[in-house]
Formats: C-alpha cells, structure tokens, sequence
C-alpha cells in the first residue's frame, strides 16, 4: 500500500509543480508526470537531509515533494533540447 501512496503524492505533486514553473519543453503524460514528483521528493529529501533538515530515517513531505519538483523542471528545462 505504500507504493501506491508514492504513486498518488507523486503525480499530485508533479501536476502541481508543472502549474506552478509552465514550460514548452516540460515532460507530458501520466507516467512522467508521477516520475517528476517522485523524483521531486527524492531531490528534496536528499537537499533537506544535507542542510540539516530531515533527519537520516525522515524523508521530505508533500510541500517538499513540489519544490523538489520545480527543482527538477527548472533543471530539466536547462538541458532538454528546445522543440521551437
């Protein structure tokens, strides 16, 4: 049941982080939508465990999981290829 709970958070936050940081060249669809905010989460979480934040054994919530997802588009839209 967990994973299913990684997959809802996971594509919540990633529909939130695109309305939030629109791109032309931002990744589409269900699949990388939810790997966006996975991977938000995952970023946040290893930023936040660096700083001081989050412990080793605590992971980054569901605000964190959206500005890990901004981090990762604004990242993506720096080195993906410009489709104009």
């Amino acid at each position: 049941m967990h994973y299913v709970w990684v997959v809802i958070i996971g594509f919540v936050a990633g529909v939130i982080a695109k309305l939030i940081h629109p791109g032309p060249n931002e990744p589409s669809g269900f699949i990388l939508t939810t790997l966006l905010g996975i991977a938000g989460a995952f970023v946040a979480t290893f930023i936040g465990q660096a700083i001081g934040w989050y412990g080793p054994d605590q992971s980054a919530g569901f605000i964190g999981a959206i500005v890990g997802a901004i981090i990762v588009l604004v990242a993506w839209g720096a080195f993906a290829k410009r489709t104009d």
